[in-house]
């Protein structure tokens, strides 16, 4: 069983520990007709700020439980990789420059993606 509340579940893994997560996000499969949801465990982020992610189809059920259940197939982890990759790409820079630098940039008031402003000096 998971507890879903306030944006984190608990997960229980197969040694019996209750490990604390925190929700990245939920998604429903109309295809396959199960949610999914992506966690990561509280405080596993690394010096670069990268989190271990994990994924579990779930049941919701009152009271905000809901019992969590294993990626069985292929498709599913095709479908599910596909789907977080569309939601981590969300996040990146959209904007298309031509400045050959690799750097992202989300400022707004910037009109070149990478923040190195050498596009300032054709205005």
């Amino acid at each position: 069983m998971a507890e879903l509340k306030d944006n984190q579940l608990i997960f229980v893994d197969e040694n019996g520990n209750e490990i604390l997560c925190d929700i990245i996000f939920t998604y429903d499969s109309e295809e396959l007709n199960k949610s999914y949801v992506f966690f990561s465990p509280v405080g596993s982020a690394d010096e670069d700020g990268k989190v271990e992610v994990g994924v579990a189809s779930y049941t919701p059920t009152e009271g905000g439980v809901g019992e969590l259940h294993a990626v069985e197939t292929e498709e599913e982890w095709d479908m599910l990789e596909e789907v977080f990759n569309s939601f981590a790409s969300e996040d990146e820079c959209e904007c298309d420059c031509d400045c050959d630098c690799e750097d992202d940039c989300h400022d707004e008031h910037c009109s070149c993606c990478c923040g190195c402003h050498h596009d300032d000096d054709e205005e």
